[in-house]
C-alpha cells in the first residue's frame, strides 16, 4: 500500500487543521493505521492509531482531547482532526500502516507516507 499525507500548513495557536492520508494499492482495510510526528531536532513520536475497521483508537496523552483520528475504508482515507493547536504541535506529520495492533512503535509499521508540515505560531 502506498500512502500520501496532506493537509498541513501554517496556523495560529488555537486553530484547527485536518490532515488526510490517502492510500493506494490493495488492502487498505487490512491495515491498522497511525499518525506519527517529528519536530525539528527531536525523535519521531506517536500521535494516534486506529484499528482496521476504525472501531478502536488511541491517542498520545499530549493530544488527547484535542485530536481525533478516523478512517474511511470505502475511500481509502485516514484523517487526523487537530483542534486547539499549540506551538508544541509543530512538526512533520506522517501516516503509517501496519499489521500489529495496537502499536505505538514506529518500527512495527510497514508502510509510510511522506510527511506533511504543520507549523503553529504563537
Amino acid at each position: 500500500v502506498q500512502l500520501q499525507a496532506s493537509g498541513g500548513g501554517l496556523v495560529q495557536a488555537g486553530a484547527s487543521l485536518r490532515l488526510s492520508c490517502a492510500a493506494s494499492g490493495r488492502g487498505f482495510s487490512d491495515y491498522h493505521m497511525a499518525w506519527f510526528r517529528q519536530a525539528l531536532g527531536k525523535e519521531r513520536e506517536f500521535v494516534a492509531l486506529i484499528s482496521q475497521n476504525g472501531g478502536v483508537t488511541q491517542l498520545a496523552g499530549s493530544v488527547k482531547g484535542r485530536f481525533t483520528i478516523s478512517r474511511d475504508n470505502a475511500k481509502n482515507m485516514m484523517y487526523l482532526q487537530m483542534n486547539s493547536l499549540k506551538p508544541e504541535d509543530t512538526a512533520v506529520y506522517s501516516c503509517a500502516a501496519g499489521t500489529k495492533f495496537p502499536s505505538r512503535r514506529e518500527y512495527e509499521y510497514d508502510y509510510w507516507g511522506q510527511g506533511t508540515q504543520v507549523t503553529v505560531s504563537s
